[in-house]
């Protein structure tokens, strides 16, 4: 995996390089629809990029008794509310209003990454992601993802790996 510099044009991308985490940005095409990470996945396969929809993970903004935590799970599957509000020490979790969630991470819904949100939350990484070399998360807005090792994600976050998707 390369380094890039020339494409730092996201908070995501600028942060991995300034701390000088491996990474590589995959653009795709972007249509405008739901579905943001089933698209994504389709569209790196398009692109050429073999990708398995278990190391594609989406970015969930929740709220776990009162407090936004971020949760980052596989798009193959479903975020585990009960699962996060216990990794999260709190009772229980409920999805963020999507505005909130924009206001709090600085980034438009379908291109929230869990990297450089404007505001820092406690991050959880499903445990799925150590058993792949690297995995894709958003980089910071719709039609880029960006490839790095699972432990330089949580490093770089200060996630908590748990069990999140069922």
């Amino acid at each position: 995996m390369a380094r890039r510099t020339a494409d730092a044009g996201t908070p995501a991308l600028r942060l991995l390089t300034e701390r000088g985490v491996a990474h590589t940005p995959r653009p795709y095409d972007h249509a405008a629809h739901d579905g943001f990470g089933e698209e994504a996945v389709q569209a790196l396969r398009a692109a050429g990029l073999d990708v398995d929809a278990q190391r594609v993970f989406k970015t969930l903004l929740a709220d776990v008794d009162g407090r936004l935590v971020c949760a980052v799970v596989p798009v193959a599957g479903m975020l585990d509310l009960k699962a996060l509000a216990a990794a999260a020490g709190g009772k229980r979790a409920a999805m963020a209003d999507p505005a909130r969630a924009q206001r709090s991470s600085g980034y438009v819904v379908g291109g929230i990454s869990p990297l450089a949100q404007r505001t820092p939350l406690p991050t959880f990484v499903d445990a799925s992601a150590h058993r792949f070399e690297t995995v894709l998360v958003s980089a910071g807005r719709r039609g880029l993802q960006v490839e790095l090792a699972p432990a330089d994600l949580v490093e770089v976050t200060g996630a908590t790996s748990a069990a999140l998707s069922r």
